[in-house]
């Protein structure tokens, strides 16, 4: 007779279902642009040059941010293949430990049906559904930012000293912070626990907190490839950290400019429905009360505000804002929208069922979301110029682009060899401002032979008559239309092909990726 599952059990199979779930949806569509083919490229460049130092863009070193995500892609791909699911495996494992750690913690704070509760909102919005595989750095620092936290808090609620374990616990999450974004990974859990322990007077705690082996852990980890990558390159440590991070924060000459309230609509998407039952704990916090209806004591109840709170005056400050980088109020909003359930619809006989409603509705916002995507971004991705050229031309061959980067063309491609970027650089460097262009000059400063990946325009026309030459533009360009010896060779969806050495172009087109294999082509060697 199998025993029936207790409800711990339970919990446990539902996050392991949830976090399935995710896995599916993120092998449902193709690499998005420029985020996703930016940010998987460079793992996969990190594999096949053997470079674990540098990140690099096209051969081009690219510091916008640490290297922890390209490392684990690096690692994934070599396990598994260069395919999305591969790459989307990094952001979903820590996708899927920031949904245990609510788990864990809420079940040590509160009750198990809330601590259950607040796994399945999180585990259903599209917070977790969407950014969970999202190829980028805003899943992992907000996750190891969620550990940190909840690993002092549990410290310094252990007794009068901070259980020391803990406390180290969470100077390693902090460390792993730092190398997934910089800067924030440490100072957005000093933030909040600084913050919660004036408000629950508890400071005087942090003097027993194990300074030395816990800032000996975090150095260990976080410092050593910092200190590389400044003796390797000398401006390291001004580009990284007040290029990339005070300056970004502070400045106003960077995309995404959006007004204060961004971050309010942003979480009302990451978190639907389920944030709305959250808001009934924001008159609690305005009448000052100690707990939520004896289910939660008032210092969990308050670090959670604070933690919700802090990080997101913290992001609305700065003009350039992006919908990841609230990801990190996601879990304790979570929690707060299952106490508010608990307390307003709970006890009702039709609640269980206004819930699985609410779940499957969820599921399904996020499933058709994922299969939209691919046809919304159509146009602007390479995927299937990417198998064309890997088909027909040889290993040694120069691709050359300019009117615009194709960030996912070398990933599908596989290929070995850098391109060429074309443009007339010095114009460029003196006036284009946050994009492609930007990424790439800056890079080039830092790498003398990589720049050399930079060229001017009139290089089409010296090598256009040269067999091994290959450019790929949009639609519809006239870069090569008065360049004898380039002719097309694939019109594709969004980009296309031409070859140097006035070869003539094979019958076939595509106007849709499923059209574009292109197995039979002649001289297909699949090499690649």
């Amino acid at each position: 007779m199998i025993k029936p599952l207790t409800d711990r059990q339970k919990s446990w199979l539902i996050l392991g279902t949830l976090w399935l779930a995710l896995l599916i949806l993120a092998s449902l569509r193709p690499i998005a642009v420029p985020d996703e083919g930016r940010y998987g490229e460079i793992g996969r460049w990190m594999l096949v040059s053997g470079d674990w130092l540098t990140p690099r863009l096209n051969g081009i070193p690219f510091f916008h941010k640490p290297p922890y995500l390209y490392w684990l892609e690096a690692i994934s791909v070599a396990i598994f293949g260069v395919n999305e699911l591969a790459l989307r495996l990094v952001p979903a494992l820590h996708a899927g430990l920031m949904l245990s750690g609510l788990y864990l913690a809420a079940r040590h704070i509160t009750t198990e049906p809330v601590a259950r509760r607040a796994a399945l909102m999180l585990g259903t919005s599209l917070g977790f559904l969407v950014g969970g595989q999202y190829i980028n750095h805003d899943m992992l620092v907000a996750t190891w930012i969620g550990l940190a936290i909840w690993s002092f808090a549990f410290a310094f609620m252990a007794g009068e000293k901070p259980n020391a374990w803990l406390a180290r616990l969470g100077f390693v999450a902090c460390a792993l912070g730092m190398l997934s974004k910089g800067l924030i990974g440490l100072a957005l859990p000093g933030l909040v626990i600084l913050v919660w322990l004036i408000w629950t007077r508890q400071l005087k705690k942090m003097v027993h907190l194990p300074w030395l082996s816990g800032l000996a852990l975090f150095a260990i980890i976080a410092l050593p490839w910092f200190v590389l990558a400044q003796q390797s390159y000398p401006d390291f440590f001004n580009y990284m950290f007040v290029g990339q991070q005070f300056n970004r924060y502070t400045a106003t000459v960077y995309n995404n400019p959006q007004p204060w309230w961004f971050y309010l609509l942003a979480l009302a998407l990451l978190l639907f429905p389920w944030v709305f039952f959250a808001l009934g704990q924001v008159r609690r916090v305005t009448a000052m009360t100690l707990a939520s209806d004896g289910v939660m004591a008032a210092p969990w109840w308050k670090l959670c505000w604070v933690w919700v709170l802090a990080i997101f005056v913290f992001f609305t400050i700065p003009n350039s804002k992006l919908v990841g980088y609230i990801l990190p109020v996601v879990p304790p909003l979570a929690l707060l929208a299952s106490l508010g359930w608990q307390r307003w619809l709970a006890q009702r006989p039709w609640a269980d069922k206004i819930f699985g409603t609410l779940v499957v509705v969820n599921l399904a916002i996020a499933l058709a979301i994922v299969l939209k995507v691919g046809d919304i971004t159509r146009d602007s991705r390479t995927q299937d110029l990417a198998q064309v050229f890997a088909c027909a031309a040889e290993p040694t061959d120069t691709l050359y682009v300019s009117d615009a980067y194709p960030y996912d063309l070398p990933l599908y491609a596989q290929t070995m060899k850098p391109m060429v970027v074309l443009g007339d650089w010095p114009t460029l460097r003196a006036q284009v401002g946050d994009g492609w262009h930007r990424e790439l000059i800056e890079g080039a400063d830092f790498d003398a032979k990589a720049a050399q990946l930079l060229q001017p325009m009139e290089v089409l026309a010296q090598v256009a008559q040269t067999p091994g030459h290959w450019f790929a533009g949009r639609s519809g360009n006239q870069i090569t239309a008065n360049l004898p010896g380039w002719t097309l060779y694939y019109q594709g969806v969004g980009w296309d092909l031409y070859r140097s050495g006035g070869t003539s172009a094979p019958a076939s087109t595509a106007k849709s990726p499923e059209a574009a294999q292109h197995k039979g082509l002649p001289g297909c060697k699949n090499q690649r």
